[in-house]
């Protein structure tokens, strides 16, 4: 390659960046159309590919059987998941009041005592008042909040239009998806298709195992907390479970904020070891399930991310591109890994690097 077409590429990579950043606040739900696409794709393939005698499914038919599965799941998910998320929510917002006079009276003198540390200075009462304060205040601004957005025509719009744009927009892509692909892959240079061919099918094989592995992985520790919580008698066990199993996408982030609240709620609902302990053997049996079973099952270890790289790419997508940069940070930081593992061996290779300065 020419050093022309070397700062080509480079302006080009240049303006894509600048043009992600300027569009992230309308990109995300095409970035979850993406996705959905992304993830679909090899069942609708297998379903284009399925034959009665002579007869063929066709992609546009596959693709609305596998529409109609989704939106089966969604509808079950919003009329079984959401209420009882809802209502377990508004359980544990009314207990907050109760949980406070808990910490003020019971967590914090046994703290004191076990750790031989004096609070007698810390004003419990007042604090405890100023924090029913806020959090009274604080709940009466979520309320005006939500009542705002729902009357908001702005924002609903919004909303509305996300709704529907992005089920129109996954449809097309899923029907196209094959087509997009042989598309871009026809328009690289004919000197380098089959080194970015390969390094393609490598980044696949990558996100094929994070995003579809790491969903299964997500889900099946969601559903593994929760009933084990909920088999235990926790309350809010079936949020926290769910909650814990979303955050396990950044490792041990889940199974340590999904411990602090159902250690919590454990001590602050039965007050004794038994549950303490119970809780401890729910989320080591997860963890162990995750380590021995879930993730070298549906994930394996083809993705070479090390955990402060999820944590750091996490946290710089939000900050650099806000909701978006969250969803696309760890695919990127995954696909950018594979990149950077063919920049080494071609850097090792190099003359620049095996020159000894003799």
């Amino acid at each position: 390659m020419t050093t022309n077409h070397s700062w080509l590429m480079l302006a080009l990579l240049v303006l894509a960046g600048w043009l992600l950043w300027a569009l992230a606040p309308i990109l995300t739900p095409f970035a979850v159309s993406m996705a959905i696409a992304y993830l679909t794709d090899p069942l609708v393939d297998r379903l284009e590919r399925f034959s009665i005698r002579r007869w063929r499914l066709g992609r546009t038919l596959a693709v609305a059987l596998v529409f109609l599965f989704l939106s089966v799941l969604l509808a079950l998910a919003l009329l079984v998941l959401i209420p009882m998320l809802v209502r377990q929510a508004r359980e544990l917002v009314e207990q907050v009041p109760e949980m406070i006079d808990w910490l003020n009276d019971t967590a914090l003198p046994w703290v004191s005592g076990f750790l031989g540390l004096d609070l007698s200075s810390i004003e419990r009462p007042e604090l405890v008042a100023l924090a029913k304060t806020y959090w009274q205040e604080a709940a009466g601004a979520a309320v005006d909040l939500a009542q705002t957005v729902g009357k908001g025509g702005a924002v609903a719009l919004g909303v509305v239009t996300n709704l529907v744009l992005i089920p129109v927009v996954a449809f097309y892509l899923m029907r196209d998806w094959d087509r997009l692909v042989e598309g871009i892959q026809g328009l690289l240079p004919r000197s380098s298709v089959n080194q970015v061919s390969g390094i393609a099918r490598e980044i696949d094989d990558v996100l094929s195992a994070f995003l579809r592995g790491q969903f299964m992985v997500m889900m099946s520790l969601g559903i593994i907390y929760a009933l084990g919580l909920w088999m235990i008698g926790i309350k809010a066990g079936f949020l926290i479970g769910l909650v814990a199993g979303v955050l396990s996408v950044v490792p041990y982030l889940g199974s340590v904020v999904g411990l602090a609240l159902a250690v919590g709620m454990a001590l602050f609902q039965y007050g004794d070891l038994l549950h303490f302990v119970l809780v401890l053997v729910v989320f080591g049996v997860g963890q162990g399930l995750e380590g021995m079973v879930l993730t070298p099952w549906l994930v394996g270890d083809r993705i070479g991310l090390h955990p402060v790289a999820v944590i750091f790419a996490v946290l710089a997508g939000g900050q650099l591109f806000g909701f978006l940069g969250i969803l696309l940070a760890l695919p990127v930081a995954a696909a950018l890994n594979v990149v950077v593992r063919h920049v080494h061996d071609i850097y090792q290779h190099s003359a620049w690097y095996k020159d000894t300065g003799g």
